[in-house]
């Protein structure tokens, strides 16, 4: 009688467990498609900001006459043709060079002006750019629609004393269309067309770091 009543008492148990649902065997058809997915998906390369790893950071390469946007990811965003100084790379002041090195824009300038806007003496005017003006004055060091202003980040390289990049007024600005980009014409600062600067401004916040690269 014991033994009957414990056999009755296991079985109810056993019918109030929840059942095992029988493990599927994995598709191999569906690994196969994500595989060939992933395949199809071109890897893109990254930069990431070796000054502060995880920010956004600015690029400009000489060798290259060109400006490239990254993002914290060091994804590149954006590419420009731009115009460093004729007289090449320097930190010294009244050289008209090019400053090397880490920098960081410390000051933005030129919020909401239309392009070809003239901008004199870091201030905003209501005179424009024009072909016919820039005949005018050929020789004229033509600052437009926007300024990135730039100050250096590398104690007596770029920063303090006579290679102070910031005293030097050292821009990324707007510049005209006479401007042969892809090649050192500059002043010193480095040029770009207005739309690439107007687009540059709005996409990057005050303190973006900048590496001006010989090299690149």
């Amino acid at each position: 009688m014991m033994r009957h009543l414990l056999a009755v008492l296991l079985l109810s148990i056993a019918a109030m467990l929840p059942v095992q649902a029988e493990a599927l065997p994995p598709d191999d058809s569906v690994d196969a498609a994500f595989v060939l997915q992933q395949q199809a998906v071109p890897l893109q390369a990254t930069r990431a900001n070796m000054r502060h790893y995880g920010q956004p950071w600015i690029l400009v390469g000489i060798r290259s006459q060109s400006l490239s946007l990254f993002d914290e990811w060091g994804r590149l965003q954006q590419h420009y043709l731009v115009s460093t100084a004729r007289r090449g790379v320097g930190e010294m002041s009244n050289s008209y060079q090019t400053p090397r090195g880490w920098h960081h824009v410390c000051e933005k300038l030129g919020a909401g002006a239309e392009e070809n806007t003239i901008i004199f003496r870091r201030r905003v005017t209501p005179w424009k750019y024009t072909a016919e003006l820039h005949r005018q004055y050929p020789e004229k060091d033509w600052i437009l629609t926007r300024i990135l202003w730039l100050c250096g980040d590398e104690p007596g390289k770029n920063q303090g004393g006579n290679v102070d990049s910031y005293d030097r007024a050292i821009y990324l600005h707007g510049a005209g269309e006479h401007v042969a980009f892809g090649t050192p014409t500059s002043l010193g600062c480095v040029r770009m067309k207005n739309p690439d600067i107007i687009q540059l401004f709005d996409q990057t916040p005050n303190g973006i770091d900048v590496l001006i690269d010989e090299n690149s």
